[in-house]
């Protein structure tokens, strides 16, 4: 049999090894708006598209979110996937304040939530969740890029970018990044990097960005800071 006659069971392995779902699950990432981030040495920027219709109140949709006062994420792929996510990763950031009356660690809420995308990836009568996250944080390790793939995985990133152009972003952030960018430099990179594939005009109106700091305050810039620092780069 084909790969084909595996593809729609998440649990069965097909001949080759794979599991026929995460791959399609895979797609409706790459399928996705393009979204970056940058690790830079005093914090981290994410930034990613935001095309809506014309009729579409722009306030209701937001891309990038927070996860507590330090920690903020960005998705690729299904929007309703990711703020079930989003959801569960308040929860979890709460109950361990709760517990021991402290923030979490990036690392261990990065770990909670892929173990979270990597349950639906072998339970019966579900299916992976179809995004991939970027989530950027700054605790007492310094500043933290992770992204976390539909399969579960996870990894520490110095940039990276995920959706529909995400080769080219990666490879133009190749040529850009170097280890000792500051923050304001990382935002500059991270527009330059959005601008490089973007389809149309990119306003401050159509993308959306979070940075983080030494200050440990997680922060999504306003359309007007957008347009200031876009204008920098012109």
């Amino acid at each position: 049999m084909g790969e084909s006659e595996y593809s729609f069971s998440l649990t069965t392995f097909s001949p080759s090894g794979k599991l026929v779902q995460i791959e399609y699950a895979f797609q409706a990432v790459s399928a996705g708006s393009t979204a970056l981030g940058i690790k830079a040495k005093n914090g981290v920027v994410i930034a990613t598209e935001k095309k809506l219709s014309s009729l579409l109140d722009p306030e209701s949709v937001k891309k990038i979110n927070y996860l507590t006062h330090n920690i903020g994420v960005v998705y690729s792929g299904i929007g309703p996937d990711s703020r079930v996510l989003v959801d569960k990763g308040r929860k979890i950031a709460q109950t361990y304040y709760r517990t021991y009356h402290e923030t979490i660690p990036v690392l261990q809420i990065v770990r909670e939530l892929a173990s979270v995308m990597q349950e639906f990836t072998q339970s019966g009568g579900v299916r992976p969740f179809g995004v991939s996250l970027l989530i950027a944080g700054f605790d007492e390790q310094g500043p933290q890029l992770f992204q976390v793939d539909p399969s579960g995985s996870y990894w520490g990133w110095k940039a990276s970018a995920i959706g529909k152009s995400m080769v080219n972003a990666k490879t133009f952030l190749e040529k850009r990044y170097s280890e000792d960018i500051e923050l304001e430099d990382a935002i500059h990179t991270a527009i330059l990097t959005m601008k490089e594939s973007f389809e149309g005009d990119m306003t401050e109106h159509n993308i959306e960005i979070g940075i983080v700091g030494a200050d440990n305050k997680f922060k999504i810039l306003t359309p007007s800071e957008i347009s200031d620092y876009t204008q920098e780069v012109e």
